[in-house]
């Protein structure tokens, strides 16, 4: 029997609750989406547990691209009180602070492709990608936790990009309470040579072109005039990340017991946030977020030399500039107003983005009249786009908004359906290059594997989440 839901605003949809259940647990969609949502049972089922974890507040949310995680659905949202509630690894995710960055350039798609297949070439040879694949920038153990405290202002600091990158950063490319010492060295072996690498599976860097705009002023302030070269760079924490969730998850999973927490799947396993073990990792989950920053910093620097190289010019001549980097998998704490009341709490967002409204006092100051920029990345043949965050996330989403298009099919089955295809021939013919690191990524990454990205960002924007401002073209994509 199917989990039954309801309309409860526009594009906003209410589960139905469970007994235990603390707060609702809704969901947004559109008319077009709504069908594969209610099919997805287990999704609305970890929807349901996720409003009963101790703490919670407000409302449990999933976006449009939601699908099965660990614990929460990929696409989740919660807020827990600071002072009572829980904090859970399972609404971060294994792949701390997976990101995404955007960059925009002072050149049009004429200019890049009579070289694209060289360029492609470059970006390949200078962004190390694919399962484990080390990268060019090792560091100790004493470096590291530098790294783990300053987050990509180290990365500037030693050559990589330029101060000016980290205020378009969510929290300036680093955030605050990270504490090395919770960091396991066997985490911290998995990161030592992993710095400024893309790693596999959804991580990619993607060349493109603004290929539409749907709000002139706020395309204006951002750089993305149509036509414009730009460059996404989607990648996280790496093997370090999903060892310090791997390390919180057997700690946590111990102490439920004894602060007497029981949870309807084990997956959401959590500890009081003010406990030791709650302090312990939010300490390393922090952590884990500069380095991911850091990474990105590394890497984005390394993609413009790369392109750089490719069209054989210097990288000033490029007109690099950082148009903005969200963070997903991440748990923050914020003050929100909940029921009328201004609290503080902490959210956890697992696969959404933040998408703080015009005024906010967190949004740089170049774009603090047109909100916070929400960089939504879709599959690698069709397109991405770029919104702005509005009021009414901060009035129901904890200033939440999707953060991707969302699988529709499993990588197994991804795989199983596109084996025997020509895919990068296939891409080609319709003007997009692509290399991997593995022909396995890219059966696992087609198309078909997706929701359309487009019904997802019109279904936050009709509820009010964020304002669509522009359409990305890809052109030329790394994947690992």
């Amino acid at each position: 029997m199917s989990i039954p839901v309801r309309s409860v605003g526009d594009g906003i949809w209410e589960v139905e609750r469970r007994p235990d259940a603390l707060v609702p647990a809704r969901f947004v969609a559109s008319a077009d989406l709504l069908p594969s949502i209610r099919q997805d049972e287990t999704s609305l089922r970890q929807l349901q547990n996720v409003a009963t974890l101790p703490g919670v507040v407000g409302t449990a949310w999933a976006m449009p691209d939601m699908h099965m995680g660990y614990g929460f659905p990929i696409g989740g949202v919660a807020a827990t009180d600071a002072e009572e509630g829980v904090i859970s690894p399972g609404g971060v995710g294994y792949d701390i602070n997976c990101g995404v960055r955007l960059l925009r350039f002072d050149l049009r798609e004429t200019d890049i492709r009579p070289r694209l297949a060289a360029i492609l070439d470059t970006l390949f040879a200078h962004v190390p990608c694919g399962v484990g694949r080390g990268g060019k920038v090792k560091a100790g153990p004493a470096v590291l936790r530098r790294v783990l405290q300053e987050g990509g202002k180290w990365a500037v600091k030693e050559g990589f990009g330029q101060a000016e990158d980290l205020e378009f950063v969510e929290t300036g490319s680093r955030i605050a309470g990270a504490d090395p010492e919770e960091v396991s060295d066997i985490a911290i072996a998995r990161g030592k040579d992993q710095l400024g690498t893309l790693g596999s599976g959804n991580h990619f860097l993607e060349l493109g072109v603004v290929d539409e705009v749907f709000e002139p002023e706020a395309a204006r302030v951002l750089g993305l005039e149509e036509g414009r070269v730009t460059l996404l760079l989607h990648t996280g924490s790496r093997g370090l990340g999903h060892q310090v969730c791997t390390d919180s998850l057997k700690t946590m999973r111990r102490a439920m017991g004894r602060h007497g927490i029981h949870v309807p799947d084990p997956q959401l396993c959590c500890v009081p946030l003010r406990s030791e073990e709650g302090r312990a990792y939010l300490g390393a989950m922090n952590a884990a977020v500069n380095f991911a920053f850091a990474n990105r910093q590394i890497l984005a620097t390394l993609a413009v030399r790369g392109l750089a190289e490719g069209l054989e010019v210097k990288e000033a001549s490029l007109g690099a500039r950082t148009v903005y980097e969200v963070a997903h998998n991440i748990a923050k704490l914020e003050t929100h107003t909940v029921d009328g009341v201004s609290r503080r709490v902490c959210v956890h967002r697992k696969g959404a983005t933040r998408a703080f409204p015009p005024h906010h006092p967190e949004v740089p100051a170049r774009y603090r009249e047109i909100g916070q920029p929400v960089l939504i990345p879709g599959d690698m043949e069709r397109y991405s786009f770029v919104l702005v965050g509005r009021p009414r996330a901060m009035e129901l989403t904890f200033g939440s908004s999707c953060h991707g298009a969302g699988r529709r099919l499993s990588r197994t089955k991804a795989r199983a359906q596109s084996q025997g295809r020509a895919i990068a021939r296939e891409m080609a013919e319709r003007g997009i290059l692509v290399r991997s690191a593995s022909r396995r990524t890219q059966e696992e990454e087609v198309a078909e594997a997706y929701k359309d990205v487009a019904e997802v960002v019109d279904a936050v924007a009709a509820a009010g989440l964020s304002t669509v401002v522009a359409r990305l073209r890809p052109v030329a994509v790394v994947k690992g």
